[in-house]
This record gives C-alpha cells, sequence and structure tokens, in this order.
C-alpha cells in the first residue's frame, strides 16, 4: 500500500470533529505565511499590474514582495493596488481584538 494511501485511511478513520481542527489550523497557519508574492497571486495579478498601479518599476514590486520590513504606509498602498484593505488588530491576553486605526488614514480622511 502506497504512503498516501495510508495516509488517506488514517485521515478517513478520524473522527469528524478533529478533521474539522485540523482543516482549521491548516487554514489559519497557511494564511499566518502568505507572503506578498503569495498573496499577490492568489489575487491572480502579476507584478507588471501591480507596478502600474502603483506607478513604479516592476523591480520595485519585486524587491517588496521580497522585503520582511517595510512601512505599513508601503504596505498598504501594495495591498491597495491589488483591490484590498490593510487592517491591523492588537490582541492581548484574555481580552477581544482592538482594531488599530492608522494614523494615515485618519490624516488622510
Amino acid at each position: 500500500m502506497s504512503k498516501g494511501k495510508i495516509l488517506q485511511n488514517i485521515w478517513n478513520d478520524l473522527p469528524e470533529e478533529r478533521k474539522q481542527r485540523i482543516k482549521a489550523l491548516t487554514e489559519e497557519l497557511e494564511t499566518e505565511y502568505l507572503n506578498l508574492q503569495e498573496l499577490r497571486k492568489a489575487a491572480g495579478l502579476t507584478q507588471a499590474e501591480i507596478s502600474r498601479s502603483l506607478q513604479m518599476p516592476q523591480s520595485n514590486v519585486s524587491r517588496l514582495e521580497r522585503e520582511s520590513d517595510m512601512l505599513l504606509s508601503t504596505l498598504r498602498n501594495y495591498i491597495h493596488a491589488m483591490g484590498g484593505n490593510l487592517t491591523i488588530s492588537v490582541e492581548f491576553p484574555n481580552k477581544p481584538p482592538i482594531q488599530l486605526n492608522l494614523l494615515s488614514d485618519i490624516v488622510s480622511s
């Protein structure tokens, strides 16, 4: 029996509640580790399309997608170029998440 079939049999034998917990955790981990390039591809966009929207060279878009640290305004502009909105929430132990309003959003309103 192949490894794939063995794993499928194990999966099939799991209780439904456990399968749902595994699926939820998998989705959470997948969204945590999406980088900008994967996010852009998931939106069905090319670097060229993003570069036109941001009015910057495609090489700069490529650089942005490799950055691990950037200004929030840069990230917000990149997300807007994909047609999305950036929201940031703060989570403290034993408290509900708090939506953080970006200062630049307040100033530009």
